[in-house]
Formats: C-alpha cells, sequence, structure tokens
C-alpha cells in the first residue's frame, strides 16, 4: 500500500509521521494547496478526491492509502472560549461528511494576559465535544478531539506556569516538528494510538468496510467516552456560546419577513417552507469571516441536522447579520441592526470572481492556465470564492442583512 501524506505545513506532517506507524510504510508528503482563492497557480493540481475535502475549508493534514483518503488533522493553540472553539469546525465538518475521520488538537485552555489583570487561563467551550459527537451520530465516522499539550493542569494558577511567554502551551522542542505539540504528552499518545488503529482498520479491512468498524473500536470507543465526560464535568449546556445567540421562530415568521420580495412573479419555493419552525444564528457584527463559519457549522449539527444533508434538517438554518425582534402581533420579525450590510457580502462574493477565468476566449488563457480553465469549468467558482462566503452559503438556508436578504429555494 502506498501512503501520501498531504501537509499545511511540512514539520507538522513529520512530527505525526514519526509518532505512528506511518514511519514504517512506503509514503510521499506532497505540499496541501487550500483553495482557488489563495493559491490560484496550484490548486487545479490538486486531486478531486482532495479537493472533496477542501470544498469547505483545508485541514492541516490529510492522510490517504492509495488515493483513498483516511484520516485527516487540524490543529490550534487558540483560547477555546465562547466562539473560538468552533471556529475550525467547518474543516472536521467537511471531512467527516465525506467519510474521512477526523482529529481536532485543541488546547484545554491557554493563557490570556491583560495588562490590568493577572494571567488566567481561558478555558474551552464544552460544548465542541457535543457538536463533534453530534456529528458522529450522523455520519459514524469517528471526530476525535484531542488536547493540545500545555501547563493547565500542573499549573491551574495561571501566573505559576513556566510557560506564559507560550500562552501556557507546550510545544515540541525537536526543531524538526517546529510549531508542533509535545509528542511525549500522554494526549498526543492517545491520539498517536488512534491514528494507528485507523491505519490498521483500513489495512485489514479495505476503506469501505473499514469505515464500518471505526466506531466500533476500543480506542476511538474511549475517546468519545472521554469526551462526552468532559462536555458533562466542564459544565456543557446547550444554553452556551454559540448557542446562546440563537432562537427559534415559526417559519412563518420568518416567511413573512422574507415575503418583501416576493410578487406576482415569483414567491418563495418549497424548501424553508417544508420546516415549521427555524433558527436564527443572531451575529449583531459588521460582516466578516472567522469565527462565525465554523459556528454556523457547529449550530447545524447541534441544533438542525438530523441527516447527511442539508436537506435533512429538522429546523431551517439561517444566519443573521444583526439582532432579532420578534413581532408576534404580525407574526414576523425585524431586524434593528446597523452594522451587518449586504452589500460587504456582495463585495466579497465580487471579489472572488474576479479569479475566475471562465470568461476569457481561448486564445487568452495561457497553457500553464487551460487546467485551472478546465477545473472552473467543471466547479465553477467554487473553489475561487473565499472561505467563509463558501461555508455560509454551504450550511445556511438563507442569511439575513438589515437591508437585504438571500436565500434557498430548494
Amino acid at each position: 500500500m502506498n501512503y501520501r501524506i498531504w501537509y499545511s505545513t511540512e514539520p507538522f506532517a513529520d512530527f505525526v509521521i514519526d509518532h505512528t506507524e506511518l514511519k514504517n510504510k512506503s509514503f510521499v508528503k506532497k505540499k496541501m494547496y487550500e483553495s482557488d482563492a489563495n493559491n490560484a497557480k496550484n490548486f487545479h493540481t490538486m486531486p478531486d478526491h482532495i479537493k472533496k475535502i477542501l470544498y469547505l475549508d483545508a485541514p492541516d493534514l490529510i492522510v490517504e492509502i492509495d488515493h483513498e483518503p483516511i484520516f485527516s488533522v487540524e490543529v490550534s493553540t487558540e483560547a477555546g472560549t465562547g466562539h473560538n472553539a468552533f471556529q475550525r469546525f467547518a474543516r472536521l465538518a467537511a471531512s467527516v461528511e465525506n467519510n474521512v475521520p477526523a482529529f481536532y488538537i485543541y488546547p484545554e485552555a491557554a493563557i490570556i494576559t491583560r495588562k490590568s489583570t493577572p494571567p488566567k487561563w481561558d478555558k474551552i467551550n464544552p460544548l465542541v465535544f457535543k457538536a463533534l459527537d453530534d456529528v458522529m451520530s450522523i455520519y459514524n465516522i469517528p471526530a476525535l478531539l484531542y488536547y493540545y499539550p500545555s501547563d493547565f493542569k500542573t499549573h491551574p494558577n495561571a501566573s505559576t506556569s513556566p510557560n506564559q511567554l507560550s500562552k501556557g502551551i507546550l510545544h515540541d522542542p525537536n526543531r524538526n516538528y517546529a510549531g508542533s505539540p509535545l509528542g511525549t504528552d500522554s494526549e498526543m499518545a492517545n491520539m498517536f494510538n488512534a491514528m494507528d488503529e485507523i491505519i490498521s482498520v483500513f489495512e485489514k479491512n479495505g476503506i469501505v468496510k473499514g469505515r464500518e468498524k471505526l466506531l466500533g473500536k476500543r480506542t476511538v470507543i474511549s475517546r468519545r467516552t472521554f469526551m462526552n465526560q468532559e462536555f458533562l464535568t466542564k459544565g456543557g449546556n446547550l444554553n452556551m456560546s454559540p448557542l446562546s445567540a440563537t432562537i427559534k421562530v415559526p417559519t412563518e415568521y420568518l416567511l413573512n419577513h422574507l415575503s418583501q420580495f416576493e410578487n406576482t412573479k415569483y414567491s418563495i419555493g418549497e424548501l424553508l417552507r417544508s420546516r415549521k419552525e427555524t433558527i436564527i444564528y443572531k451575529v449583531n457584527a459588521s460582516f466578516r469571516g472567522d469565527p462565525y463559519p465554523g459556528a454556523l457549522a457547529a449550530i447545524d449539527y447541534l441544533l438542525c441536522r438530523e441527516g447527511k444533508s442539508f436537506e435533512e434538517r429538522k429546523y431551517n438554518l439561517v444566519l443573521a447579520w444583526s439582532d432579532v425582534v420578534t413581532d408576534n402581533k404580525k407574526k414576523t420579525i425585524k431586524l434593528p441592526g446597523t452594522k451587518g450590510k449586504i452589500d460587504d457580502f456582495i463585495k466579497a462574493v465580487q471579489a472572488s470572481e474576479k479569479k475566475n477565468i471562465l470568461s476569457k476566449d481561448y486564445k487568452d488563457i495561457a497553457n500553464h492556465e487551460i487546467p485551472r480553465y478546465y477545473m472552473q469549468v467543471r466547479y465553477g467558482s467554487t473553489y475561487s470564492k473565499v472561505k467563509h462566503i463558501r461555508v455560509f452559503s454551504y450550511f445556511a438556508d438563507a442569511i439575513l442583512f438589515p437591508d437585504g436578504a438571500l436565500w434557498r429555494d430548494a
């Protein structure tokens, strides 16, 4: 069997290879290009089966056997309070939605230092464990979180941490693994064991049958149990951010709000009407990306999703760039916000479209652009749009602004 290890940063790829059975396999390392939007020169060279995982956002590592991806890895050192723990969630979802197990390396806590207060630990939002478990329940594919090593357990008083300059986070001292977690930590050892388990399962059973066996392996069961315990012991509940920024309304209220866009020639389609209630994620801020795309993806799995497609939702999922006020008398909603502007969304789309070369005549296409042109013929501007536009338009059934709206009909 031949392995390929697709990486964003090579030292992290070496870190995973050298600590797992991959070091004993026949493999090649390949640079991963994230999207047509940020690497127009090289993205079209990525194999189609890798592009499918990158359609929302790019993980830090993808490992494949004979052109079949077997797991992806996402690593972060960000403080995990509030929305932050969900910032990379769309990457995990994209992997699991393609039946590829996902590993998420994230600090249990990171030190935050402010001028007027002593250092303190900013702890992970435990709701991320529930979101990952819901993803596993829907796809029957592992989505496992392992803690990025830190001083949190040994130095609960942040002021005593010997690694305050690195936010209490423990990096591997081996320069060959620059920017990687401390490989000797027990969390990393557990993760490497799970990776080896996945490699073994796929080698023994093949890809299709191997997927069916993964959640039944004790290594995976134990980690899933640990994650569920962490959700409970850390006080996880469904009133935490980002769910605290959502409201549920009768879909009739949403349709009445959108009726301003209807006329004798057009009426809202069947998709929104097919669900009696709607979840609205309120973002009372200027239009932008992180951490909102990942939070929107997490809300889908925590509250709405019942199946593998966005069509299989119990509730509509709507993103509103404003606070939302319900008017029970008129059975509608109002968006009183002033920060979110639909033109900001439109301008972001227009900027992405400048990377589209489909309008060129053949004589104007340089030879090196021909395979990129052909990719865009097949996928349109899917990979040319910036990440947050891709994620918002993939997950949201409708996007509302105080001065406009976008929605799906089917």
